[in-house]
Protein backbone atom coordinates (compact mmCIF):
# COMPACT_ATOMS: atom_id res chain seq x y z
CA UNK A 1 0.00 0.00 0.00
CA UNK A 2 1.08 3.15 -0.76
CA UNK A 3 1.64 6.22 2.10
CA UNK A 4 0.29 9.44 1.62
CA UNK A 5 2.38 12.04 3.27
CA UNK A 6 0.64 15.54 2.84
CA UNK A 7 -0.10 19.26 3.69
CA UNK A 8 -2.41 22.16 2.93
CA UNK A 9 -2.01 25.80 3.32
CA UNK A 10 -4.65 28.63 2.49
CA UNK A 11 -3.47 30.35 -0.75
CA UNK A 12 -4.80 34.20 -1.09
CA UNK A 13 -3.48 34.97 -4.34
CA UNK A 14 -3.57 31.93 -6.75
CA UNK A 15 -1.08 34.13 -9.11
CA UNK A 16 1.94 35.08 -6.86
CA UNK A 17 2.03 31.31 -6.10
CA UNK A 18 2.06 30.18 -9.45
CA UNK A 19 5.32 32.54 -9.64
CA UNK A 20 6.59 31.04 -6.41
CA UNK A 21 6.45 27.78 -7.62
CA UNK A 22 8.16 28.50 -11.41
CA UNK A 23 10.90 30.54 -9.08
CA UNK A 24 11.33 27.42 -7.41
CA UNK A 25 11.74 25.27 -9.96
CA UNK A 26 8.46 23.42 -10.41
CA UNK A 27 6.80 21.92 -14.06
CA UNK A 28 3.15 23.00 -14.71
CA UNK A 29 2.17 19.13 -15.04
CA UNK A 30 -1.57 19.40 -15.56
CA UNK A 31 -3.23 22.59 -15.99
CA UNK A 32 -6.27 24.00 -13.88
CA UNK A 33 -8.76 21.62 -14.68
CA UNK A 34 -12.33 21.08 -13.16
CA UNK A 35 -12.13 18.17 -10.34
CA UNK A 36 -15.49 16.85 -8.74
CA UNK A 37 -15.41 14.26 -6.27
CA UNK A 38 -17.85 12.03 -4.48
CA UNK A 39 -17.21 9.97 -1.14
CA UNK A 40 -19.39 6.88 -0.45
CA UNK A 41 -20.01 5.23 2.56
CA UNK A 42 -21.91 2.79 3.76
CA UNK A 43 -25.14 3.38 6.41
CA UNK A 44 -24.07 3.92 9.82
CA UNK A 45 -21.26 6.00 8.19
CA UNK A 46 -19.06 2.71 8.53
CA UNK A 47 -15.98 4.28 6.74
CA UNK A 48 -16.22 7.69 8.52
CA UNK A 49 -16.30 5.89 12.17
CA UNK A 50 -13.03 3.76 10.86
CA UNK A 51 -11.60 6.76 9.79
CA UNK A 52 -11.06 5.65 5.99
CA UNK A 53 -12.57 7.26 2.49
CA UNK A 54 -14.20 5.58 0.14
CA UNK A 55 -14.08 8.37 -3.12
CA UNK A 56 -14.98 8.19 -7.11
CA UNK A 57 -12.96 11.75 -9.11
CA UNK A 58 -13.78 12.48 -12.16
CA UNK A 59 -10.68 15.15 -13.37
CA UNK A 60 -11.33 16.68 -16.55
CA UNK A 61 -11.99 13.15 -18.30
CA UNK A 62 -10.24 10.59 -16.04
CA UNK A 63 -11.94 9.09 -13.38
CA UNK A 64 -10.09 7.41 -10.04
CA UNK A 65 -11.24 5.39 -7.03
CA UNK A 66 -9.35 5.67 -3.93
CA UNK A 67 -9.25 4.03 -0.75
CA UNK A 68 -7.32 5.90 2.15
CA UNK A 69 -6.91 4.76 5.26
CA UNK A 70 -5.09 4.47 8.53
CA UNK A 71 -4.89 8.95 9.49
CA UNK A 72 -2.05 9.66 11.19
CA UNK A 73 -1.93 13.26 11.89
CA UNK A 74 0.85 15.50 13.65
CA UNK A 75 2.95 18.09 11.62
CA UNK A 76 2.00 16.12 7.97
CA UNK A 77 -1.40 14.24 7.48
CA UNK A 78 -0.12 10.63 6.62
CA UNK A 79 -2.23 7.81 5.64
CA UNK A 80 -2.51 4.50 3.39
CA UNK A 81 -3.73 5.13 -0.01
CA UNK A 82 -4.93 2.75 -3.02
CA UNK A 83 -5.86 4.23 -6.20
CA UNK A 84 -6.60 3.15 -9.53
CA UNK A 85 -8.14 4.12 -12.95
CA UNK A 86 -11.94 3.70 -13.79
CA UNK A 87 -12.81 3.46 -17.32
CA UNK A 88 -16.50 4.41 -16.88
CA UNK A 89 -17.30 6.83 -13.82
CA UNK A 90 -20.99 6.59 -14.50
CA UNK A 91 -21.17 2.66 -14.09
CA UNK A 92 -18.49 2.57 -10.98
CA UNK A 93 -21.10 4.95 -9.13
CA UNK A 94 -23.95 1.94 -9.84
CA UNK A 95 -21.41 -0.80 -8.48
CA UNK A 96 -20.91 1.22 -5.65
CA UNK A 97 -24.29 1.87 -4.80
CA UNK A 98 -25.08 -2.17 -5.55
CA UNK A 99 -22.89 -3.16 -3.64
CA UNK A 100 -24.48 -0.62 -0.66
CA UNK A 101 -22.36 2.25 -0.65
CA UNK A 102 -24.08 5.66 -0.87
CA UNK A 103 -22.89 8.84 -1.86
CA UNK A 104 -22.15 10.69 1.73
CA UNK A 105 -20.44 14.09 0.41
CA UNK A 106 -19.87 15.93 -2.87
CA UNK A 107 -16.96 18.41 -3.61
CA UNK A 108 -15.33 20.12 -6.63
CA UNK A 109 -12.87 22.37 -7.26
CA UNK A 110 -10.31 23.25 -10.21
CA UNK A 111 -6.85 21.71 -9.88
CA UNK A 112 -3.59 22.44 -11.57
CA UNK A 113 -0.65 20.05 -10.67
CA UNK A 114 3.19 21.03 -10.41
CA UNK A 115 6.00 18.99 -10.07
CA UNK A 116 9.85 19.29 -9.80
CA UNK A 117 10.67 15.45 -10.18
CA UNK A 118 10.42 15.23 -6.36
CA UNK A 119 6.95 15.39 -5.12
CA UNK A 120 4.10 17.30 -5.87
CA UNK A 121 2.30 20.60 -5.12
CA UNK A 122 -1.23 20.99 -6.40
CA UNK A 123 -3.23 24.46 -6.25
CA UNK A 124 -6.71 24.11 -5.66
CA UNK A 125 -9.48 26.71 -6.86
CA UNK A 126 -12.79 25.63 -4.40
CA UNK A 127 -15.78 27.16 -3.38
CA UNK A 128 -14.50 28.08 0.76
CA UNK A 129 -11.44 29.49 -0.81
CA UNK A 130 -8.10 28.33 -2.62
CA UNK A 131 -5.27 26.19 -0.76
CA UNK A 132 -2.51 24.57 -2.13
CA UNK A 133 -1.37 20.76 -1.09
CA UNK A 134 2.03 19.49 -1.09
CA UNK A 135 3.06 15.87 -1.23
CA UNK A 136 6.06 13.67 -0.73
CA UNK A 137 8.78 13.15 1.84
CA UNK A 138 8.51 15.15 5.27
CA UNK A 139 11.52 17.23 4.80
CA UNK A 140 10.61 17.88 1.23
CA UNK A 141 7.14 19.06 2.45
CA UNK A 142 8.94 21.71 4.55
CA UNK A 143 11.56 22.71 2.38
CA UNK A 144 8.99 23.76 -0.62
CA UNK A 145 6.57 24.86 1.71
CA UNK A 146 9.23 27.20 3.39
CA UNK A 147 10.17 28.30 -0.72
CA UNK A 148 6.33 28.79 -1.32
CA UNK A 149 6.38 30.94 2.33
CA UNK A 150 4.27 29.01 4.16
CA UNK A 151 5.54 28.17 8.02
CA UNK A 152 4.37 25.23 10.18
CA UNK A 153 1.88 27.44 11.29
CA UNK A 154 0.02 27.59 8.43
CA UNK A 155 0.05 23.78 7.51
CA UNK A 156 -3.50 22.26 7.33
CA UNK A 157 -3.81 18.51 8.08
CA UNK A 158 -7.36 18.00 7.46
CA UNK A 159 -9.69 16.70 4.49
CA UNK A 160 -11.85 18.86 2.53
CA UNK A 161 -15.14 17.74 4.33
CA UNK A 162 -13.92 18.26 7.45
CA UNK A 163 -12.89 22.42 5.84
CA UNK A 164 -16.31 22.39 4.79
CA UNK A 165 -18.13 21.71 7.58
CA UNK A 166 -15.85 23.96 9.61
CA UNK A 167 -16.38 26.49 6.87
CA UNK A 168 -20.21 26.03 6.92
CA UNK A 169 -19.90 26.48 10.94
CA UNK A 170 -17.85 29.79 10.74
CA UNK A 171 -20.28 31.28 7.70
CA UNK A 172 -23.91 29.97 8.74
CA UNK A 173 -23.93 28.84 5.26
CA UNK A 174 -26.96 26.25 4.53
CA UNK A 175 -25.24 24.33 1.48
CA UNK A 176 -25.39 20.40 1.98
CA UNK A 177 -22.16 20.16 -0.37
CA UNK A 178 -18.85 21.94 -1.60
CA UNK A 179 -19.59 22.80 -4.77
CA UNK A 180 -19.35 26.14 -6.71
CA UNK A 181 -23.12 26.26 -7.30
CA UNK A 182 -24.71 24.89 -3.65
CA UNK A 183 -22.00 27.24 -1.94
CA UNK A 184 -23.46 30.60 -3.91
CA UNK A 185 -27.03 30.07 -3.30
Amino acid sequence: MAQEVEIKFPVDKVQALTRKLRSAGFRLETRRTREMNTLYDLPGAVLRSRKELLRLRQYGSDWKLTHKSGSKRERHSSREELETGVEDGKSMHEILQALGYSPSFRYEKFRAEWSDGKGNVVVDETPIGNFCEIEGKPRWIDATAKKLGARHEDYITKNYATLFAEWKKRTGSAAREMTFKAVKK
